[in-house]
């Protein structure tokens, strides 16, 4: 029996349990249980994903360019590209015209499958495995998972995952204690900062890397 049912089950018999017994369930009593699903739940959709990127480079017979539209597909399924990419451009977002919003998203997207695409490549062929998942908040659970190396220690890598419209989506991805999205936020407003608050001088910087990842 897959995990998911099991877990549905267990929660409807003690639900049932504490009914009969009590007359009573408390929204205080549900609470942890409900955290309890929401984060098996989480765990379960990282471990999916992670199996099927890895896959994807660990295939021979997957191009490069095929390999980067699989990653796009991937992120756009499952990450919240728009949260990820308002929390990077920080307090500059409120600042940014809707024009150079607009651009800004399209670039920050082709950016990230660039980067999430390098990083799974360091990894094809390994295995991917979820350690632990808990409730962070209402809506958000942290994911603790790691690839195993034949020839390196493991890789830890920790994923927020938020509650979004039935389902989940990825908000952020920590690599060995570092925030991919607070460093990439970190080096924006770099960017931004040393041209005098210009958001536009990040947006260049941004096509330029677009053309080079391109050129290749």
């Amino acid at each position: 029996m897959n995990r998911s049912l099991v877990l549905r089950t267990v929660f409807v018999s003690a639900l049932a349990a504490a009914t009969v017994l009590t007359g009573t369930l408390t929204t205080a009593a549900l609470r942890p249980a409900v955290a309890q699903a929401q984060a098996q739940g989480a765990g379960d959709f990282v471990e999916s994903l992670g199996d099927r990127a890895i896959a994807v480079l660990a295939d021979p017979k997957v191009t490069d360019e095929q390999a980067v539209e699989e990653f796009r597909r991937l992120l756009n399924e499952n990450f919240d590209v728009t949260t990820i990419g308002r929390f990077v451009l920080g307090r500059y977002w409120n600042t940014a015209s809707e024009a150079q919003r607009q651009e800004y998203m399209k670039l920050f997207e082709r950016m990230i499958v660039e980067v999430y695409a390098q990083r799974f490549n360091q990894y094809a062929g390994e295995t991917f495995e979820v350690t632990a998942s808990r409730a962070d908040g209402t809506k958000d659970a942290i994911v603790s998972s790691q690839v195993l190396r034949p020839n390196g220690p493991p890789v830890k890598v920790d994923w927020r995952v938020r509650a979004r419209d039935g389902g989940y989506r990825i908000v952020d991805v920590v690599v060995e204690g570092v925030s991919m999205s607070v460093t990439q936020r970190s080096e924006f407003a770099s960017v931004i900062e040393s041209n005098g608050g210009n958001i536009d001088a990040l947006l260049d910087a941004l096509r330029k890397r677009a053309q080079t990842a391109q050129a290749r």
